[in-house]
């Protein structure tokens, strides 16, 4: 049961809002002025302290004062009556949730309520989790061996204890935001809020609403003013993930907000400072993006400053194996099962392309553990027939240098398609240096495109 003080020096205004709120299910205290109010604010665990701003010697804002100073998370509501509006927003500046005018009807008095308790518990989840951030977000939950992932991780080391912007590239699936969570695990703001938001999911009237927040009355259905994501990242890590689906009249304020260290809520004039890093990811290539005017050059330079370039799974196929044990215990422990793989599994799924990546191995061992009963786990649990490798050639078969020369081509000619013949970006795709591709593409007499 949500807990809530009220404060008020006149009597019969006081019992009447205590009846209200306890009738809608909130245990209530009262205090009868403005100084019981600050003790009681200050000594109990309240959720919501409602407080009149008038009141004979000990105001409301030395009540507010006295309550934010104890328990930050704990929200205040201050009641005005008409022409002192001026108070009401000093309040607001000072830390109050929001204001009630008077006279209110009992129904706008437990909307606000109800909204100061979602907002109290919402900070406490946050605080939640960044205590946890540590334990649950750090090295142990990337997992491999390969030089690819050892380098990311070397990377991590590095970066992580400084305040550098961030940007990490790389396909759907293959870990973006869990290097971004192992950053900010391993900052100094670890104990701070970690806020992710992906672009592509919030539409573009609301994108800056949502990240700046908004002043009341400046759009329709702006009823009161609200706190904006990157409010609630102050002092932690706010991460933009699919970076490149932004429109460029936001990318525009972003630049601003990350260089001046200040937003401004839509509909104020008034600049808001900030302290958060940015870690921005995406799975397109911006300098592509960049030069066809889809995104601001001047936004990716400021973002570009530690940059990540996380492979895709087909290029470090020696994680595969790691990958699936930790996989295949998580979802063991997790549906109380003691699946296991048949021979042939994990070599067949290291001949597999993975266009999902890592994403895509996960889903395929959760389902596999999920249909099989605890029982054994076969090929065809995990691959489709369609992309199930061939088997080896018999005696008489190709040689060895010939599959290998054959399966290097074929990825080569792959990542050229894909890259739409840039070889700087296809030896990124591949793993290796652009003079290595190209000593590669002259040996196996490849061009692009195709002669």
């Amino acid at each position: 049961m949500s807990k809530i003080l009220v404060v008020d020096d006149q009597r019969n205004m006081r019992t009447t809002l205590a009846m209200m709120l306890r009738g809608a299910g909130y245990e209530v205290d009262e205090a009868a002025d403005g100084s019981q109010g600050a003790d009681l604010g200050a000594k109990g665990a309240y959720d919501v302290v409602l407080t009149d701003l008038r009141m004979g010697g000990f105001d409301g804002i030395g009540v507010l004062r006295a309550v934010k100073e104890s328990n930050a998370n704990t929200e205040v509501i201050v009641m005005t009556a008409y022409g002192t509006i001026e108070s009401a927003v000093e309040a607001m500046r000072l830390g109050a949730f929001d204001y009630i005018q008077k006279p209110f009807s009992e129904q706008e008095l437990l909307v606000k309520a109800e909204r100061a308790i979602q907002n109290r518990k919402l900070t406490g989840e946050v605080q939640l989790l960044a205590s946890e951030f540590k334990e649950r977000y750090r090295f142990e939950n990337i997992v491999g061996r390969s030089q690819a992932v050892r380098e990311v991780l070397g990377r991590i080391v590095k970066v992580a204890p400084t305040d550098a912007t961030v940007l990490i590239t790389g396909e759907s699936g293959t870990g973006k935001e869990l290097v971004a969570k192992a950053i900010h695990a391993n900052s100094k703001r670890a104990d701070r809020p970690f806020v992710p938001v992906n672009c592509a999911a919030i539409s573009e009237t609301l994108l800056e609403s949502e990240l700046f927040g908004h002043a009341r009355g400046s759009f329709t259905g702006a009823i009161s003013a609200r706190k904006g994501l990157f409010e609630e990242a102050d002092g932690g890590t706010f991460f933009f993930d699919e970076i490149a689906e932004t429109p460029l009249t936001f990318q525009a304020k972003l630049l601003r907000a990350i260089q001046e260290n200040e937003i401004r809520r839509v509909g104020e004039n008034k600049p808001i400072n900030v302290d958060v890093r940015i870690i921005a990811a995406t799975n397109q290539e911006l300098l592509t993006a960049v030069s066809e005017k889809r995104f601001r050059q001047d936004l990716y330079y400021r973002l570009n400053v530690a940059r990540f370039v996380l492979p895709p799974l087909r290029s470090r196929r020696e994680d595969i194996p790691i990958l699936w044990e930790f996989f295949l215990e998580k979802y063991n422990r997790k549906m109380s099962c003691r699946a296991r793989a048949a021979d042939g599994v994990v070599e067949a799924l290291t001949q597999y392309d993975f266009p999902g990546n890592i994403r895509e191995l996960e889903n395929m061992v959760e389902q596999a553990v999920a249909l099989s009963g605890g029982g054994v786990i076969s090929v065809d649990d995990v691959l489709p027939a369609a992309v199930q490798p061939k088997r080896a050639p018999e005696a008489g078969g190709r040689l060895l240098a010939d599959v290998v020369d054959c399966a290097e081509r074929q990825a080569i000619e792959a990542a050229l398609r894909e890259c739409d013949g840039s070889r700087e970006r296809a030896a990124e795709v591949l793993g290796i240096s652009a003079t290595t591709l190209w000593r590669k593409m002259t040996r196996l007499a490849i061009t692009y495109p195709p002669g």
